[in-house]
Order: structure tokens, then C-alpha cells, then sequence
């Protein structure tokens, strides 16, 4: 079983300044304007050249462990981020725990400041049902910004196919409210391209994925997508409301 851990702050991160201008070297060396294209392995060997594994997380909501397997191969130990809402269903948590068990890597569970029943005390009951924004910003947003203080760097699995919010990701770019460098080398794959990832490299994925749920987010509030629909349809369904705002 996973358990609670610290962030591991690495022991001297470098300013905003100096970051920001290793971002535009990456994205000199990395970007699409150039016709580079680079490959997600090559993004992450270039993150591992110039950072130290200390000063670099992973955030995995646990839909699958693709990106955790393709950074540890060459930043193995890193830390993998779990936001802990609360409200997963139990094939996610049970996928937290493979990737834990499997991979080299480190799975910290990064909780908000409130356990359920204390932001029901608070705000009402079932809050992410009259004010989604709200309950994604208590339980999401405001732990991992806290979570990533202690880093330079984070990954994620952010893909441009998932929606039309995600059409234009970069593979590096400066994450201003973070102040860290944000590094997305999934960005150009296809959903196929995961699930042949996946397959070939035995990597765990969540069973949820098999019946329906190409995004997976809190149990409330996702739903299974009909084949042909927009993949991050199910999450939020009936709401206008597209993102749950780390990405934003």
C-alpha cells in the first residue's frame, strides 16, 4: 500500500530567471517551430541533462502509468504525484499502487489541506456538485501548486488530441503560476500511441480504460464516453466546465 510521503525538495533550486532561460533553450533545441519534433524519449533525456532528479516530479492521475515508465527510464527514483482528492474510484487508487509496487519510482501522495468530511462541514455536502470549480481548486490546483514548490520541473501526460483546450500544448514551456518549468512530452502521441506504449512495455494501466473511461478523473464526477466522442467528454458531463484547472 502506498503511503502519505513528503515532497522531497531538491537542495538548491535555481531562480525563475535561470529556468526560464533554460525553457527557451529547450524549446530551441526541443520545439516544433524548427521542425525538430522531437521525441518524447529525447524530451526526457534532455530534462535529465540539464536537471537533477531531485529537482523533478511527475504528476499521474493513475488513468495509466505511461509517462511515470518513460521518465524513470532515464531519471529513475523520481517522484510520481498523486493528488489524493479523496474521491477516486478504486481502480485508480489500485493502479497508484501497481505503479508503486512496479516501477522505479517514488509515488507520493499529494493531499489537500481538508479531509472530505471537513469540506463537507465547510462548504455543504457533495460541493463538487454546485461548484466543481471550487471543490477541482481546494482538492487539485491549491495542493499541487503547494506540492511543486519544492521542485524546478514537473511532467505531465497532457496529450493535444484530448480537447480542443489542449490543441496548441508545448513540449516545454515556463508554468507561471508554479513557477516551474512544465514539460509535456506526450503532447504530439495519439491516444493508440499510448495504449501501444502501454502493451508493449507491460506497463500498468487503469482497468477503467478497458470500459469506457479514456479520462479518468474523481468518481463523481466522470462518466464512460461512447466510442467516437470526445475523449474528456465523460469528465464533468453537463457542465461547462472542460478543465479542472491545473492546466489552465
Amino acid at each position: 500500500m502506498t503511503t502519505a510521503l513528503a515532497p522531497r525538495a531538491a537542495d538548491r533550486l535555481r531562480t525563475a530567471e535561470d529556468l526560464q532561460a533554460l525553457v527557451e533553450v529547450g524549446q530551441r533545441e526541443l520545439g516544433e517551430e524548427a521542425g525538430a519534433k522531437a521525441s518524447a524519449a529525447r524530451v526526457v533525456e534532455w530534462v535529465a541533462e540539464n536537471f537533477s532528479v531531485d529537482a523533478v516530479a511527475v504528476a499521474c492521475s493513475m488513468a495509466d502509468a505511461v509517462l511515470p515508465h518513460l521518465v524513470a527510464q532515464h531519471l529513475p527514483g523520481v517522484d510520481v504525484l498523486f493528488l489524493d482528492t479523496g474521491y477516486h474510484f478504486v481502480e485508480t487508487t489500485a493502479t497508484r499502487d501497481e505503479v508503486s509496487r512496479t516501477l522505479e519510482v517514488r509515488v507520493v501522495d499529494v493531499l489537500p489541506e481538508q479531509t472530505v468530511a471537513e469540506q463537507d462541514a465547510q462548504y455543504g455536502a457533495e460541493l463538487f456538485a454546485r461548484d466543481p470549480a471550487q471543490c477541482c481548486a481546494l482538492r487539485k490546483v491549491a495542493p499541487l501548486q503547494q506540492a511543486l514548490a519544492g521542485y524546478e520541473l514537473w511532467f505531465t501526460g497532457v496529450r493535444r488530441d484530448e480537447a480542443p483546450t489542449r490543441a496548441t500544448t508545448p513540449l516545454v514551456a515556463w508554468d507561471e503560476r508554479n513557477g516551474v518549468v512544465k514539460v509535456n512530452p506526450l503532447a504530439a502521441w495519439s491516444f493508440d500511441e499510448l495504449l501501444d506504449y502501454a502493451g508493449q512495455h507491460s506497463v500498468p494501466v487503469n482497468l477503467l480504460m478497458a470500459n469506457g473511461y479514456p479520462s479518468i478523473g474523481c468518481a463523481p464526477c466522470t462518466q464512460p464516453v461512447a466510442a467516437g466522442q470526445d475523449p474528456r467528454s465523460g469528465r464533468w458531463a453537463g457542465l461547462a466546465k472542460t478543465e479542472c484547472g491545473l492546466h489552465l
